[in-house]
């Protein structure tokens, strides 16, 4: 098995396809850097000078109007209806400050979260399009059943195809996110602030890019799995953009309260060990009216993980079932 893994993987080196994928994945880590330091760059002389006198405005009208509009907001309170929240948080205007016209200071705390959060899609993204190329084009050509004359045990098979597969994005994957890692701390220590980033803050980034590449070799098998299941890439990645496009947009938009079961939420709760997500809780008022708000809901880490899973365990199963049963000729 682990010579025909070793096989496998020098196949998968060997792909044109393949190298593109992964020059893609660094190209693209590279767009992010560069828009981090395009977002980072302080503002320029006319732009400080245009925020100045728009703070100046702004100041001058709050001097001149700020007790009537607070007097008018509290009229306007005493008349809404219930629920409603204090009137100190709705009519208490607070003297504008100069910095509040500035281009905030980066920090790598609050950047780079964001940016690994980014990068989990595109290395699941590309991940599955290489397993997918990777199998598909077998099918697509015959070759195949070229492939099982030399070993004819089908399960040996599959397994080095999917293992060969999510190691050989591992790598990619480490890469990538070291290169964004490192890059966005240079950036940000040019440009912005890196203090608060402590030995925990370090474990954190560290855990969160070892989830993504755990993610990214098992996008990577289900991507083969996919291909082999429909016998096409091109099916393969029409299915899942079939099924982000349908029910992770249409659906999951629709129906709210089922965000929990779509995989995009599961996802970010692996990524980010744990995430929130709204959804509306309205009720009828005395009036007759009609009220809503959007209510935070948590989704945990373990139930993304074990979504993820037993999603995983559930298509390789019946990818070994279809290939082991079915005529690959």
């Amino acid at each position: 098995m682990i010579r025909l893994t070793g096989v496998e993987l020098r196949r998968l080196v060997a792909r044109r396809l393949v190298m593109l994928g992964v020059v893609a994945v660094l190209g693209v880590t590279v767009l992010m850097l560069a828009a981090t330091w395009w977002n980072s760059r302080p503002l320029s002389e006319a732009e400080q000078q245009q925020n100045k006198v728009q703070f100046e405005s702004a100041h001058a009208d709050w001097v001149k109007n700020h007790e009537k509009y607070d007097q008018e907001c509290r009229d306007n309170y005493a008349a809404m209806p219930d629920p409603k929240p204090s009137v100190e948080e709705m009519c208490t205007y607070q003297e504008p400050k100069l910095s509040e016209w500035g281009k905030p200071t980066p920090s790598f705390v609050d950047v780079m979260p964001g940016l690994l959060q980014g990068s989990s899609y595109l290395l699941a993204f590309a991940a599955f399009l290489i397993g997918a190329s990777f199998v598909g084009a077998e099918f697509s050509s015959g070759s195949i059943g070229n492939w099982l004359t030399f070993e004819p045990r089908r399960m040996r098979v599959y397994g080095s195809k999917l293992i060969a597969v999510a190691v050989g994005m591992v790598p990619v994957a480490v890469v990538s996110l070291a290169l964004l890692i490192a890059g966005t701390y240079l950036i940000v220590a040019q440009l912005g602030v890196t203090t608060g980033t402590t030995g925990t803050v370090w474990g954190n980034l560290l855990e969160t890019s070892g989830r993504t590449v755990v993610l990214a070799g098992v996008a990577g098998a289900l991507g083969g799995v996919l291909a082999l299941l429909l016998r096409h890439t091109a099916a393969a990645i029409g299915v899942i953009m079939g099924y982000a496009v349908l029910v992770e947009g249409i659906f999951g938009s629709v129906l709210v309260s089922a965000q929990p079961w779509l995989a995009r939420l599961n996802f970010d709760a692996w990524v980010l060990h744990g995430t929130t997500y709204y959804v509306q809780k309205c009720q009828t008022l005395g009036d007759g009216s009609y009220s809503c708000e959007s209510v935070e809901k948590a989704l945990s880490f373990e139930h993304g993980a074990w979504y993820l899973g037993i999603g995983a365990v559930v298509l390789i199963a019946l990818g070994a079932l279809v290939f082991n049963r079915r005529d690959v000729t």
